[in-house]
């Protein structure tokens, strides 16, 4: 006979849908699926997939045959109530990709960075050669080769509105680049940095519409804020005692910064006045995440919408600003109502953190044996990935810092990580000259994407879930689809 237990649907804001039910513990996902919608009373043309968990923990086959993240059953007792908590997914849905489409040389030395647009058409890489390439997706083909910088080119970023790329490198210049013709856009470099640029971050579109201003860290301590159109340092944020290795700007208008000094320091991007710092690491950290990140990289580019093929996007940057702003608004209201940071270190850990309201960390998130050299938010905010020398991937929740699951399959460092749109997948490109396409649901690989002769040190995967691009130490740019 089939046991039977009292079940409370519950969304992840805590809300409660409908009445309790008493349900047999051997349905699976679809069965909940179907009794969810009947309980929120959703019509047809509505209806959005659901994932459920009970206790943080996803249900992949039936209620009864759910384990804890210690691979224990979960406890079922048919004389207290259940609560199953359904969080939704993206309506659409990424194809995984399997093949190279593309190997594309021209760089002549290795590939550091590589970046695709917010609208997923445009893509740009940094090299050691000195040069920033842009490349047409459609032919994959070269669309223009970018020239200015007199050292490696460490770090490329798109501007919100996919109309400029900034680029800087060894030397400590920034140049701006238009993507459709790779000319420079001002004759000489926006100089100030005294050692190399370690990241470049736009301020996000519902900050301000005109996408002007970019901030660059550098090794020198310092990050500077440029006016891009009138060729200008605005401000200099100062506080670090040493090099700055990443930073963040949020929809929300603050800029994080992460350094050598052990710290993560919370900017006002209008001002530049530091409101707090963050402190807990033991080493160097390396590397951020923000849970809006994907929101804010996207901008008034819906990732469904591109995955549709819709290219309606208002030529207003007012009303481009305000649908960028709308997601953000949107994302706010769900079960996460505020920033949440990730920083990764040296040290073997990351600290989780709600850097807003709070100097004090979230959670600890340890486990790692080796530093860690990379972390990303899924796009829908519920996954924390983070990647280290110690050859592992590792998942963790997004508002808890809870570890889920080790991915593990790599046999040498893990370097760069790339989501797909609808947070159901995750590519990585590791020193073991592969990448790897990882299935989030049933926590596995899925495929081995193998063909780079050398290290990969880049991946990224395009907003409308079409390609993944990897580029390393081989000096070629791959392509990759389904």
């Amino acid at each position: 006979m089939t046991q039977t237990v009292l079940v409370q649907f519950k969304s992840e804001s805590g809300d409660e849908a409908g009445a309790q039910v008493e349900l047999p513990t051997n349905l699976r996902p679809n069965d909940l699926q179907q009794i969810c919608d009947a309980l929120l009373q959703t019509e047809k043309e509505d209806r959005v997939p659901f994932i459920f968990f009970i206790n943080g923990t996803h249900i992949k086959d039936t209620i009864a045959t759910t384990k804890d993240e210690n691979d224990v059953p979960i406890s079922l007792d048919n004389e207290k109530v259940l609560e199953i908590v359904y969080a939704p997914q993206a309506i659409f849905k990424v194809e995984p990709v399997k093949r190279c489409v593309s190997s594309m040389s021209g760089h002549g030395e290795a590939i550091v960075s590589v970046s695709f647009s917010p609208d997923g058409r445009g893509l740009a890489s940094g090299s050691g050669d000195t040069s920033v390439r842009l490349w047409d997706i459609d032919t994959q083909s070269p669309l223009c080769t970018c020239q200015g910088h007199k050292n490696w080119v460490l770090a490329v970023a798109w501007s919100p509105d996919g109309k400029r790329v900034a680029s800087g490198c060894k030397n400590g210049d920034v140049f701006i680049w238009c993507p459709k013709t790779g000319q420079r856009l001002s004759k000489n470099p926006l100089i100030g940095h005294n050692k190399y640029i370690t990241c470049i971050v736009w301020e996000p579109m519902n900050c301000n519409p005109e996408c002007r201003r970019v901030a660059s860290s550098s090794k020198d301590t310092t990050i500077w804020i440029w006016d891009t159109v009138l060729q200008r340092c605005e401000i200099v944020l100062t506080g670090h005692s040493m090099s700055v290795t990443c930073i963040k700007w949020s929809a929300n208008g603050l800029i994080y910064s992460a350094s050598q000094d052990r710290t993560v320091k919370v900017w006002r991007g209008e001002d530049g006045v530091m409101c707090r710092s963050l402190d807990g690491h033991a080493h160097w950290v390396n590397t951020l995440a923000l849970n809006c990140d994907y929101v804010v990289r996207t901008g008034p580019f819906d990732p469904e919408m591109l995955h549709r093929g819709s290219t309606v996007i208002p030529e207003d940057r007012n009303e481009m600003a305000r649908i960028a702003q709308d997601r953000y608004d949107k994302v706010r209201k769900g079960p996460i109502k505020k920033d949440m940071l990730v920083s990764g270190s040296d040290d073997f850990t990351m600290f989780l953190w709600s850097p807003e309201d709070s100097k004090k960390p979230v959670a600890r998130l340890t486990g790692h044996q080796q530093l860690i050299n990379d972390v990303k938010f899924s796009p829908d905010m519920r996954y924390i990935a983070s990647a280290s020398f110690d050859k592992s991937i590792r998942l963790w929740n997004g508002l808890t810092g809870k570890f889920v699951a080790t991915l593990r399959g790599h046999v040498q460092r893990v370097y760069q990580l790339a989501w797909s749109a609808d947070s159901r997948l995750l590519a990585s490109a590791s020193a073991d000259s592969t990448c790897k396409v990882w299935s989030i649901s049933n926590k596995k690989l899925m495929c081995d994407l193998p063909g780079h002769s050398d290290e990969v040190y880049a991946v990224d995967w395009s907003p409308n879930g079409e390609f993944v691009c990897s580029g390393g130490k081989d000096k070629i740019l791959k392509i990759w689809r389904k």
